[in-house]
C-alpha cells in the first residue's frame, strides 16, 4: 500500500479522519520528501529580517539539509540564494557576517555581488588570467531563490511556481486589516524565545491550532482565557488556529501596558488570534504586540523553535519598556515551555503500533485536521471519495 493510499482516511470529513500516520513522523526517507513537496512548493519561511539589518548582512540558512543564505542587498532589499559556489560547489556562507560589495569563495577567490553576479574569476585562465575564452560569467551567478518579506518573516519558494506571495497572504491580510501591521518593530535582543525540541516540527504546528489542551497543559491561562472563551479559526489550504475573547494583557504590578495599535476596532480591544501559517510559522496578534515563531525542521524527530516580539511603534523598544518586555518575554516562555512536554510525549508515541492516527474531535479539532489535510494532499494523498473510495481501484 503505498503512501499516498494511507494518507487519504485524513481527508475524510473530521468526525471520521484519522490522523497522519506514524511514518510521518519518524521516517527519515519521508522528511526528505517533505521537502520537496511540503516546504519546497510552498511559501515556507526561513528566517527574520530583523537579523540582516545593514546592506551586506549575509545569514547562512539549512533548509532541511538544503543551504541557502540571505542577505540585504545595498539598497536595502532581501535577496535568497543556495548557498554554494558554480565553481567546484563549496559553500560559500558558514556563519553570519557582514561584507563589503562581494561573497566570495574561500577555495578558488570566485567572487559574486549582492545581486548573485559572478564578478570575478581569478587565473581561471592560468596564472595572472582572470579570464577564459568560451566561459561567460553572466551564465554562472549564484542560484537565485524566490523570496518575499511579510512582516519581518523572509519566505521562499524553493520550485518558483507557488502562486504570487500577495495572492498567497491575501486571506491572512484581509482577516487582520483593522490592524496596521507595518507599524510593527523588533523589541530588540530581549524579545526572542528558542526551543530545541525532541519533536517532529507538525506536532508543534497541530498543538499550536488548537485550545482544547489549554485546561490541563496551561492552567494559569486558562484561569482567565478559559476554553470557552475561544473559537476556532480556519482557511482551508492558507491557515488554521484559535482565537481567545478575553485578552486582557496584565504584565506587572503596577499596570503598565504597551501602545495599543492606532484606531483599534472595538473587536480587538479582548481578542488575540494564533494563526500556524502553513508550512512553519506560528502567529500571535493582539492589541498590543505580535510574535511569530519560525519552526525549522533539524531532523525527522526533532526540530527548533524561534519566537520573534515585535511592538507597535519606535517607543517601546526604549529603556521605558524594558521591565515590560521582559515581562511579556518570560509569560510567552512560560506558555511555550509548558507545550514541551505534549509534544514530545506525542513524538516518543509515534513509535507504538497501537497509534494509528488517532481520532479528531469535530468541534474541538477542525484546525488541527485541517492542517493535516494540507500536509497529506501535498503528499498525495486522494479524496477517499474518488475512485471508489480508500478501497476502490
Amino acid at each position: 500500500m503505498t503512501l499516498a493510499h494511507n494518507l487519504s482516511p485524513v481527508l475524510r470529513p473530521t468526525a471520521e479522519a484519522k490522523g497522519l500516520p506514524n511514518e510521518m513522523y519518524l521516517s527519515t526517507e519521508l522528511a526528505a520528501t517533505e521537502l520537496d513537496q511540503v516546504f519546497g512548493k510552498s511559501w515556507s519561511c526561513i528566517g527574520f529580517g530583523k537579523d540582516l539589518p545593514n546592506p551586506g548582512d549575509v545569514r547562512p540558512i539549512d533548509l532541511l539539509g538544503l543551504p541557502l543564505l540571505a542577505l540585504r542587498d545595498q539598497s536595502g532589499a532581501i535577496k535568497v540564494f543556495h548557498n554554494v559556489c558554480r565553481h567546484r560547489g563549496l559553500k560559500l556562507v558558514e556563519k553570519p557576517g557582514r561584507v563589503d560589495k562581494v561573497l566570495r569563495c574561500p577555495y578558488h577567490s570566485w567572487a559574486y555581488d549582492l545581486e548573485g553576479n559572478l564578478r570575478a574569476t581569478p587565473h581561471i585562465g592560468g596564472p595572472g588570467k582572470h579570464s577564459c575564452e568560451g566561459f561567460d560569467k553572466g551564465s554562472y551567478g549564484l542560484r537565485s531563490v524566490r523570496a518575499a518579506v511579510w512582516c519581518d518573516l523572509i519566505f521562499v519558494d524553493l520550485s518558483g511556481a507557488a502562486p504570487d506571495f500577495a495572492a498567497h497572504i491575501a486571506p491572512l491580510e484581509e482577516r487582520w486589516k483593522d490592524l496596521d501591521l507595518s507599524l510593527l518593530r523588533h523589541g530588540g535582543p530581549d524579545s526572542t524565545v528558542r526551543f530545541e525540541l525532541n519533536c517532529n516540527w507538525k506536532l508543534a504546528v497541530e498543538n499550536f491550532c488548537e485550545s482544547y489542551h489549554l485546561p490541563w497543559v496551561h492552567p494559569d491561562l486558562n484561569r482567565y482565557s478559559r476554553l470557552e472563551d475561544h473559537y476556532n479559526i480556519q482557511a482551508d489550504d492558507h491557515f488554521a488556529g484559535q482565537g481567545t475573547r478575553v485578552y486582557d494583557p496584565n504584565l506587572t504590578d503596577d499596570g503598565s501596558r504597551f501602545p495599543d495599535f492606532p484606531d483599534l476596532p472595538e473587536t480587538w480591544r479582548t481578542s488575540a488570534e494564533y494563526i500556524a501559517l502553513f508550512p512553519n510559522v506560528l502567529l500571535g496578534l493582539h492589541r498590543d504586540h505580535f510574535f511569530a515563531v519560525l519552526l525549522e525542521p533539524t531532523g525527522p524527530a526533532s526540530c527548533r523553535e524561534t519566537m520573534e516580539v515585535y511592538y507597535v511603534g519606535e517607543a517601546p523598544q526604549s529603556d521605558d519598556f524594558s521591565i515590560l518586555r521582559q515581562a511579556n518575554q518570560r509569560t510567552w516562555r512560560q506558555v511555550f515551555a509548558e507545550d514541551v512536554g505534549v509534544v514530545e510525549g506525542m513524538q516518543r508515541g509515534r513509535v507504538s503500533p497501537a497509534f494509528d492516527g488517532g481520532v479528531f474531535s469535530p468541534v474541538m479539532d477542525t484546525p488541527t485536521h485541517l492542517f493535516h489535510c494540507w500536509v497529506a494532499r501535498r503528499m498525495g494523498a486522494r479524496d477517499p471519495a474518488a475512485n471508489g473510495g480508500i478501497n476502490g481501484a
